[in-house]
């Protein structure tokens, strides 16, 4: 049975378009693997917030060198690692906000990236440790920011997630996105078709590690 973990960030909540884009595939890929177990987790800055001082200091102290106090300041922090540990499959909606991912996406993975659990040092330089599972991005975009278009170079968005994503271990990423959502009606309406095209096309191949 499979495990998939879908993590939301927009600020639109059920309007977002890169959650939508989202729900859509994992209620296709719940339909090709019947008997998925899918966790939600939906960010935002009051359920997951940013590292302050004391959470940070939580984080790199060994749990069982932890105060009462710094127990719950990891608990938060620590329950994420844990959701992404168990997830065969991994599904995050992220919406492009000025070029790159939303804040709360940030806190997430600034969360998430622990030494000594989702990576570690070694003589030849970091390893990440969630290894075996499959990632899939859903992106909406108001401008268009793939391969060969004008705005290419200001998509800081995809090339990010590829190495914070691999540097825990998580190497095999898909990215679906839907661009153009901000030009008009007809552009807009092409982005999703073409992002809706692309989950059809890869649930046929789509297997969890």
């Amino acid at each position: 049975m499979h495990r998939l973990l879908f993590v939301t960030s927009s600020l639109f909540s059920e309007a977002s378009k890169s959650r939508l884009i989202g729900g859509e595939f994992v209620a296709a890929w719940r339909n090709a693997h019947p008997g998925t177990t899918v966790v939600q987790r939906v960010l935002s800055p009051d359920a997951v917030p940013h590292l302050t001082q004391a959470t940070l200091a939580a984080a790199v102290t060994p749990s069982a060198s932890r105060s009462s106090a710094q127990q719950q300041d990891a608990a938060l922090a620590d329950t994420l690692i844990e959701e992404l540990e168990a997830a065969d499959v991994i599904v995050i909606a992220a919406p492009m906000y000025n070029f790159t991912i939303s804040s709360m996406l940030k806190a997430w993975l600034d969360h998430i990236v622990r030494a000594g659990r989702t990576f570690r040092y070694t003589a030849s330089g970091p390893e990440g440790l969630l290894r075996g599972k499959k990632v899939f991005v859903t992106t909406a975009r108001g401008g268009i920011y793939g391969a060969g278009s004008p705005a290419h170079a200001l998509d800081f968005q995809e090339p990010y997630l590829r190495a914070i994503l691999g540097f825990v271990g998580l190497t095999d990423v898909t990215f679906v996105h839907a661009e153009g959502l901000a030009l008009d009606p007809d552009t807009a309406a092409r982005g999703l078709a073409n992002a809706r095209r692309m989950v059809a096309e890869l649930l046929p191949t789509a297997q969890a590690a």
